[in-house]
């Protein structure tokens, strides 16, 4: 797996002060895309043992709240394989830091059994993870306005109720 970028101290892509991952690889290419340099799956660094240690270490910060996985594309089927690795790791050091994704793939139609990016961890990935913000950017739908994602189809999916209820349960109406 590659990843673009890794920010340290991130305020704006979850609640609190977070390290944020971006990974790359997307395959949904949405128009008007911040990252579109990310859509490459060989984009930015290789990530190793030791970028891992690197993420790992600075979420040990008292002021970090937690850690959100952006791209690219966390739900692509390269990806999960890695990224589940890592959030596994951060459940067992950190259990009271929050995990958060983003996905430009919709929850219940691609990511449940059965969807079009179901894979052996996606159930395991999205059961550590406590938000969901999912959907395809949508440029006539853009509003600057909203907490935590740039178009009006996505939705902040509290994903510890989602998946106990069987329902979709927002976070953030």
């Amino acid at each position: 797996m590659y990843y673009g970028n890794i920010k340290e101290y991130d305020i704006a892509d979850g609640p609190g002060v977070r390290v944020s991952l971006f990974v790359s690889g997307c395959t949904n290419r949405c128009k008007g895309c911040f990252q579109p340099q990310t859509w490459s799956f060989c984009y930015g660094n290789l990530y190793t043992e030791e970028v891992e240690n690197r993420i790992l270490d600075a979420l040990g910060r008292e002021y970090i709240q937690g850690l959100t996985l952006l791209g690219g594309e966390p739900f692509e089927p390269e990806n999960q394989m890695e990224l589940v690795k890592l959030l596994r790791k951060v459940k067992q050091r950190y259990p009271e830091k929050d995990l958060w994704s983003y996905t430009g793939f919709v929850y219940e139609r691609d990511l449940v059994k059965g969807g079009r990016r179901h894979t052996a961890v996606t159930d395991e990935m999205l059961d550590l993870l406590d938000v969901l913000i999912d959907g395809p950017f949508m440029w006539q739908k853009k509003n600057l306005r909203l907490m935590y994602r740039g178009s009006e189809n996505q939705r902040v999916i509290d994903l510890k109720k989602t998946r106990k209820e069987g329902k979709v349960v927002l976070l953030i109406e």
